[in-house]
């Protein structure tokens, strides 16, 4: 299990994809959470994917905590195999309920129906390549990786 959550290559590869995939997801989690960035916060977040999606409450709960706590997560290095393949989930999970039938491009100059899913499959490659990585330099992973060796 240590191996699973810690074991990391120390390379600057897995810095780059971590953190790129942390920043990127946490204005995302932050909406959902904090109400940050034009987001609508927990409530109003969970309101939307019980009541409008028709989500059940776990499913919305843990695409809140996938992207605010995994995101966090990601850019200290923390655990980042496991969120990184959370974050595969969500993603196809979002596509296949909210983005396939609009296509594969986002909606740049607002003339289709809604966003594409490019989006999604960028992020699932960051999360694809940090899972077999693992966090690289300067990550929590390699400080509690080299705790366990001594």
């Amino acid at each position: 299990m240590k191996t699973l959550l810690y074991k990391t290559n120390n390379d600057w590869a897995g810095f780059v994809t971590r953190l790129t995939l942390g920043i990127v997801l946490f204005p995302h989690g932050a909406q959902k959470m904090l109400a940050l960035f034009g987001g609508y916060g927990f409530s109003g977040t969970m309101s939307f994917f019980t009541d409008t999606m028709h989500l059940p409450w776990l499913i919305g709960f843990m695409v809140i905590v996938i992207e605010f706590i995994g995101s966090i997560s990601l850019v200290v290095g923390f655990a980042s195999r496991v969120w990184s393949v959370l974050t595969i989930v969500l993603m196809l999970g979002i596509i296949f309920t909210s983005h396939l039938d609009n296509g594969f491009f986002m909606n740049w100059f607002g003339n289709q129906k809604g966003e594409g899913f490019e989006f999604h499959l960028l992020v699932i490659g960051l999360s694809l390549a940090t899972a077999i990585n693992g966090s690289g330099r300067l990550s929590v992973d390699g400080r509690m990786e080299n705790l366990g060796a001594k």
